[in-house]
C-alpha cells in the first residue's frame, strides 16, 4: 500500500470541546436530497413520474424541506420545478430547496424557476477549499469570498423585488467546508451573513457540508463546533451538516456534527449520492429512535421504503443495510438465537413495555418487519434457534434431550447441502428422524384393560415388517404394560427413561406431542421418539414404538 503519497488533514486548534459530553435530545430538523444530489448519482437519473412519486414518498413519511434539484443545470430539474408548483403539488408545510452556484445567470434562471411557490430555500453554494481554490478556481481567499458576496447579493435583490408572496429561506454552503481553514469558513460565511442579514425570528440556513470525507468525525464535530462558536450570526442562523461516505463515517460524522451544534441535517434515503453516498437519513432516524428520541419521521414501514426507493432509483438495498436489509432482523449463530429467544420470552413473562432482547436493539414490528425471519437455521445455528423455530412456527417445545440430539441431525443436514433450512424443512426432518419412525416395527391398535389401580394389560397389533403381529403384556399402567409387551416380543427388552408431553398450539392438525426417551438394558444407552395424536394416549405409544425403531436401526 502506497501510504507515503497522503498526508494528515490537519486538526483543529479547540482545547475546550463541548461536544464530546453532550447527548442527542431531539431530532434537528431534515432535509432531504434525494431529488437532487441523489438523483445526480444515478446511472439513469428518475423521470418525472418517479420524482414526483418519490416526492410524494417523502412528504408521507415526513420532510419538511425536499432539495427537488438544480433547476439552471437542468431542463428536467426545471420543469419538474415548475411542475410542482404550477400543478400545486406542493404541501403549504413543506419547503421546496433548489440549488444554485453563485453565477448571475445561474441565479436568475433559478429564481425563475421557483417564482409562485408558497416556501423555497435558495441554497446557494460556491468551493472554498485551498485545494479548489488553487486548483480549480486559480483565485485566493478574497475573490473566493467576493464570489460568494456577490450571489448573496443578487439573491437578495430578487427577494427584494418580489411581490408573489413566497416566504424565502436562504442558505448557503461553504462546499468542501470540511476542508477549508476553519477561520476562513467563519470568515467567508459571516461575509455572506452580513448581506442577507439575517435574524433570530428570520433565519438563514449555514450548511457546513463534508463533501469528501478526508479525515475522522471527531475532527469534523471540532471543525462544527468551531464554527458555530466563532461566528458573529449564531443566534441568527440554523447549522446545517451535509456528509458524504467516503470512509463510511457519513452517519457518525453527521451524529457528531450533532452534538457539535448542527440544528439540521441534509441527507437522502439509504445514502444514495455521489462516489460512495450521501448520510443515510433513515439510519441516522433509526438511531435517534432507538436511543428513545422521537426522529420526527416515519419509518415503521421499511418494506415500503425499500420498495419505493429501489423502484424509483434502480438502485438496490443491501441485505444487511441497516435498519432496512432484510437480513438485519435474522440471527444465525446459534448463541444469538437462544440468546434472542430467552430475552423474547422474558418481556413477555415479565410483561415488559421497555424492549430489551440481546442481539435485536429495537422491536424489528416497529418498522414493519414481521418476527418470522428472525431465525434462520444453518450449520452456524444452535439449540436456541432450533427451540425458537420448533416452538414459534409449530408449537412444538422440544426437552433439552431432543434438542442436543436433533441439533446433530441439522448440522448433518446443513453441511452436506450447504445450505440454510426454511421453518418447514426443519420440522420435516424432526418427523422423519423422531415421529414417522416406522420400520421394522409399527402401530396397528391397542386396548387397555384396567387390572387393580396400579395393574393394566395391554392387547395391541403392531406390524413387523408388514407383518401383523398380536402382543400382550402386563405392567403398571399402560405405558409399562405395552413396554413390557414390545419387549417380550422383540427379545431386546428396554425401560422408558424420561416422558414429557404437551398440548400443541394452533396452526397444526394434531392436540399433542409426546416425548419418550428409552433405555436398552443390555448397554444403558438412549434412544429418542416422538409421537403425535389427538389422544394422548396413542401419541405416548407411537412415540414407544419411533423410539424402539430409532433403536433398532442404530
Amino acid at each position: 500500500m502506497n501510504y507515503q503519497r497522503y498526508k494528515r488533514i490537519p486538526e483543529v486548534d479547540l482545547p475546550d470541546r463541548k461536544w464530546p459530553s453532550r447527548t442527542i435530545t431531539k431530532a434537528p430538523q431534515w432535509c432531504s436530497v434525494d431529488l437532487r444530489d441523489g438523483n445526480q448519482a444515478l446511472e439513469v437519473p428518475m423521470n418525472f413520474e418517479q420524482k414526483k412519486e418519490f416526492f410524494e414518498f417523502l412528504v408521507k413519511v415526513g420532510f419538511k424541506t425536499i432539495e427537488i434539484g438544480f433547476p439552471a443545470a437542468s431542463e428536467t430539474d426545471y420543469n419538474f420545478c415548475r411542475d410542482l408548483i404550477d400543478g400545486d403539488l406542493i404541501p403549504d408545510d413543506v419547503a421546496i430547496q433548489v440549488l444554485t452556484q453563485s453565477r448571475p445567470h445561474i441565479i436568475e434562471k433559478t429564481m425563475d424557476a421557483v417564482h409562485g411557490a408558497k416556501n423555497v430555500v435558495i441554497h446557494l453554494y460556491n468551493s472554498t477549499s485551498t485545494l479548489q481554490r488553487d486548483v480549480v478556481f486559480g483565485f485566493d481567499k478574497k475573490q473566493c469570498t467576493d464570489l460568494a458576496v456577490e450571489g448573496a447579493r443578487l439573491i437578495k435583490q430578487y427577494i427584494d423585488e418580489d411581490d408573489s408572496g413566497t416566504n424565502w429561506i436562504l442558505e448557503y454552503s461553504p462546499e468542501s467546508f470540511s476542508s477549508t481553514e476553519p477561520d476562513y469558513a467563519v470568515e467567508i460565511c459571516d461575509a455572506v451573513l452580513d448581506v442577507w442579514q439575517p435574524t433570530p425570528s428570520n433565519k438563514a440556513i449555514i450548511n457546513l457540508p463534508e463533501t469528501v470525507q478526508y479525515t475522522l468525525p471527531n475532527v469534523y464535530a471540532d471543525m462544527i463546533e468551531y464554527f458555530c462558536t466563532h461566528t458573529k450570526w449564531r443566534d441568527s442562523i440554523i447549522v446545517s451538516v451535509h456528509t458524504h461516505n467516503d470512509r463510511g463515517t457519513g452517519v457518525a460524522s453527521s451524529e457528531l456534527g450533532i452534538l457539535a451544534g448542527a440544528d439540521r441535517v441534509e441527507g437522502t434515503l439509504f445514502g444514495n449520492g455521489e462516489r460512495t453516498g450521501n448520510v443515510d437519513i433513515i439510519t441516522l432516524a433509526m438511531n435517534m429512535m432507538m436511543q428513545g428520541v422521537d426522529p420526527k419521521l416515519d419509518f415503521s414501514n421499511m418494506n415500503e421504503c425499500v420498495d419505493i426507493y429501489e423502484e424509483c432509483t434502480g438502485m438496490h438495498v443491501e441485505p444487511r443495510h441497516p435498519w432496512s436489509g432484510k437480513l438485519v432482523f435474522t440471527a444465525f449463530s446459534g448463541s444469538h438465537q437462544d440468546a434472542i429467544n430467552k430475552g423474547k420470552k422474558a418481556m413477555e413473562d415479565r410483561g415488559a413495555d421497555i424492549w430489551e432482547v440481546p442481539y435485536l436493539p429495537i422491536d424489528p414490528a416497529d418498522v414493519g418487519r414481521a418476527y418470522e425471519p428472525i431465525i434462520r437455521i444453518n450449520s452456524q445455528s444452535g439449540r436456541g434457534g432450533i427451540a425458537y423455530v420448533m416452538e414459534q412456527y409449530f408449537g412444538i417445545m422440544l426437552p433439552k434431550s431432543f434438542l442436543r440430539d436433533f441439533l446433530k441431525v441439522i448440522k448433518e443436514e446443513t453441511d452436506r447441502n450447504e445450505t440454510e433450512l426454511l421453518p418447514q424443512q426443519v420440522f420435516d426432518l424432526f418427523d422423519d428422524y423422531y415421529i414417522n419412525v416406522a420400520s421394522p416395527y409399527g402401530l396397528n391398535t391397542f386396548t387397555e384393560h384396567y387390572i387393580s389401580d396400579k395393574m393394566s394389560e395391554v392387547d395391541a397389533v403392531i406390524t413387523d415388517l408388514g407383518k401383523e403381529v398380536e402382543i400382550k403384556g402386563q405392567g403398571n399402567g399402560l405405558l409399562d404394560a405395552f413396554v413390557r409387551a414390545f419387549g417380550d416380543y422383540t427379545g431386546e427388552p428396554f425401560s422408558i427413561e424420561m416422558y414429557n408431553e404437551h398440548a400443541m398450539k394452533s396452526g397444526t392438525d394434531s392436540a399433542a406431542i409426546t416425548y419418550i426417551e428409552i433405555k436398552r438394558k443390555r448397554d444403558g444407552k438412549i434412544f429418542l421418539g416422538a409421537g403425535v395424536s389427538s389422544s394422548v394416549t396413542k401419541s405416548s405409544v407411537r412415540a414407544i414404538v419411533s423410539a424402539y425403531n430409532r433403536m433398532i436401526n442404530n
